[in-house]
């Protein structure tokens, strides 16, 4: 099978790795890739975003399944076209992505399905929220409706940051046309934890459960980012609890999404808040997340490829059950100076592993480019994503930790706490807040 995975980053890279260790890929192809992907896979320059453009492609490349990464050409529909030309994609059309690419509206389906969440007010000016304010008190989370590269979300400590939050978005636009109505919601105490599943309609198949890390400095600090590592799987959640969170918080969304028509296959992610209530959803992507996928990937076993195949075509039913590795995985993302309201482009990367697979650590690139000269520079906010291996977590916090101490650019900087709440429940108990 020929296979062709959309995007460029640490997500893709992961996707990659995973692909190619399946005896039933012939060739991979990733657009755009990264200097990573190319270690493995042929990069090529495509439209991610053009329906059309990537329906030709598939057919002049004998492509049979397509995996498409990144959130923005599901919410442009480009899975719609490759299906309406009989070319298998692995990924929600437009109407399924509008899951990930609408808050509002994620969170219009939630109350109508009856799935646990935050409560919250949409508004479309600085008045609007003055007024939701009143009730929903000072201590609130403003979200951009729409796409905004996982930084849409601001944590406010009080009024007057909230209503400066939702000004910046509906007046100052920093969140572009993602930002003109928000969404504000009460503030959760708990820990975070996320929940993927491969879903085909109604049929679910959940992979290991994982905790990522939002904001960007140690403790829980600083802005939001799109992920600064993440690790898996989740001990809060053993088999039981995770299957009660699939049932509470996955199950009624693919079931609501089926009853209004939508044909929804590929990935339904639930980020969660584990509160003295319950678990809380705050928010569904339709994708894989990044970096929990360069966790969650080299978990789940050399069946991946067929399922993910089977799930593109209708037939997850049918599919044999995943032989997940046993183990744990934990990721700490090494970001550019600047991250996330900026990157440093152009720094050259050293201490990177011909090949990025030491046994107990996988090297993901996410923001890199090679030069000419063979020289792989900094491309981007978050530029490498280190996975470690390990029977235990702690072995794998250690073989990840041990294998960034090699890898040095100008500027670059990482959490040192990465899957401590998970090696210390006194840590734990004190839990995050979204």
């Amino acid at each position: 099978m020929n296979v062709l995975i959309i995007g460029g980053g640490g997500r893709e890279h992961a996707l990659a790795w995973a692909v190619t260790r399946s005896p039933i890929a012939r060739r991979v192809v990733c657009a755009p890739g990264n200097a990573g992907t190319a270690r493995l896979v042929e990069n090529v320059t495509l439209r991610a975003a053009h329906g059309p453009g990537v329906v030709a492609y598939c057919r002049s490349e004998d492509i049979g399944l397509v995996l498409i990464g990144p959130e923005a050409p599901l919410v442009a529909g480009v899975a719609d076209h490759l299906r309406a030309e009989g070319v298998a994609v692995f990924g929600p059309g437009a109407d399924g992505a509008r899951l990930e690419g609408s808050k509002v509206w994620a969170k219009e389906l939630m109350l109508a399905e009856g799935v646990p969440t935050a409560r919250s007010a949409t508004v479309r000016s600085v008045a609007e929220a003055a007024k939701a304010l009143e009730w929903l008190g000072g201590r609130v989370a403003v979200k951009a409706d729409g796409l905004a590269a996982g930084k849409g979300v601001v944590m406010c400590e009080s009024r007057d940051e909230a209503v400066a939050a939702v000004g910046a978005a509906v007046e100052a636009r920093v969140f572009g046309d993602a930002g003109r109505r928000v969404l504000i919601e009460e503030w959760l105490e708990g820990e975070e934890a996320s929940v993927t599943c491969l879903v085909d309609g109604e049929e679910i198949r959940p992979l290991a459960p994982s905790q990522d890390h939002k904001r960007a400095h140690d403790g829980d600090r600083g802005p939001n980012t799109g992920g600064m590592g993440a690790y898996a799987p989740f001990p809060r959640l053993d088999d039981e609890a995770h299957q009660a969170v699939v049932d509470k918080c996955v199950r009624p969304v693919a079931h609501g999404l089926a009853k209004r028509g939508v044909d929804f296959r590929g990935v339904l992610y639930a980020g969660l808040m584990l509160t003295e209530e319950g678990p809380r959803v705050l928010e569904y992507n339709v994708r894989f997340g990044d970096p929990e996928a360069q966790v969650i990937l080299p978990l789940a076993g050399s069946g991946l490829l067929p399922t993910l195949e089977a799930c593109a075509r209708g037939e997850l039913a049918g599919a044999p059950p995943l032989e997940p590795n046993e183990g744990t995985a934990l990721a700490v993302v090494a970001a550019s100076a600047g991250y996330p309201a900026s990157s440093d482009p152009g720094r050259v990367i050293s201490g990177i592993d011909p090949d990025d697979d030491r046994g107990r650590a996988l090297v993901f690139h996410a923001g890199t480019k090679r030069q000419d000269d063979g020289t792989v520079v900094t491309a981007g906010g978050r530029v490498l994503a280190v996975t470690g291996l390990g029977v235990t977590l702690a072995e794998a916090r250690n073989a990840a930790y041990d294998t960034l101490g090699e890898i040095r650019f100008e500027g670059m900087f990482m959490r040192n706490d990465i899957g401590a709440r998970g090696l210390d429940p006194a840590a734990a108990s004190k839990g995050a807040s979204r």
